[in-house]
């Protein structure tokens, strides 16, 4: 008999955002799956292993997923991923692929899920929570009310047009763009917060889009808005972690 193959959210960083079910699919699996490079150089593995015991007493398939836009290179590592897993699968084991977040927002497993399906294995998604829900959280705000809009962009690509977006606007890993963002929201006089590494020991909040820096972490968040400031008319605070 065939095993199953698990995406599994992690959530943002904090081990104690996982959820039960994703510490229980992860506890069942025999085999879990990271990026290349993984075991305890994975920021999903280190989260996981401060929620799951003997987690490193467990098979761990560190896959390459190159970082680049070029298709054919990804495409080529998402088949040879799937092959590491297939091999487990046929064995009657189960895999747990960690991801950051939610399996289902710019995760790189959802192709490595979708070709496993049309392989015709069982694969399944374990959601867990997404870095902007926490980013929220820790901010003490909503990300919309009542008729708001929520736009979710992935700032290596070009966000310009974004930037016009009305309502509640996320730039998803915005390390690398973060300069010119800051840029064209002081254009257009827009508040913003980022917060870095959310959940996390090093994780910095600035609500100030002046007192951003030109250069951030990978796992950094903008939330933007139209207006100024907070609804209430009142700059937002910065809070140290944990507050």
């Amino acid at each position: 008999m065939r095993g199953t193959l698990y995406g599994v959210g992690v959530g943002p960083g904090d081990p104690k955002l996982m959820t039960c079910l994703a510490v229980e699919t992860i506890e069942r699996c025999p085999v879990i799956a990271v990026p290349s490079g993984g075991g305890d150089r994975a920021v999903s593995y280190r989260i996981a292993k401060q929620a799951v015991e003997n987690l490193d007493r467990k098979e761990c398939l560190r896959l390459s997923t190159p970082m680049t836009k070029n298709r054919r290179v990804l495409n080529e590592s998402y088949e040879a991923a799937a092959d590491e897993i297939a091999k487990r699968l046929d064995e009657g084991k189960d895999v747990a692929y960690l991801t950051l977040g939610d399996p289902t927002i710019y995760s790189t497993y959802i192709y490595i899920h979708r070709i496993a399906k049309r392989r015709g294995y069982d694969a399944c998604i374990v959601s867990g929570v997404p870095s902007f829900c926490a980013a929220a959280a820790r901010i003490g705000d909503s990300l919309a009310d009542r008729s708001q809009q929520i736009h979710i962009i992935p700032s290596s690509y070009d966000v310009e047009e974004a930037m016009d977006y009305k309502g509640t606007r996320i730039f998803m890993k915005a390390a690398s763009g973060l300069s010119r963002i800051k840029t064209m929201l002081l254009e257009r006089n827009q508040a913003a917060v980022m917060v870095e590494n959310c959940g996390m020991a090093d994780e910095r909040i600035c609500p100030d889009v002046r007192r951003m820096p030109d250069e951030a972490g990978y796992y950094t968040i903008l939330v933007a808005r139209e207006e100024p400031c907070d609804r209430a008319g009142r700059p937002y605070e910065e809070r140290p972690p944990g507050k």
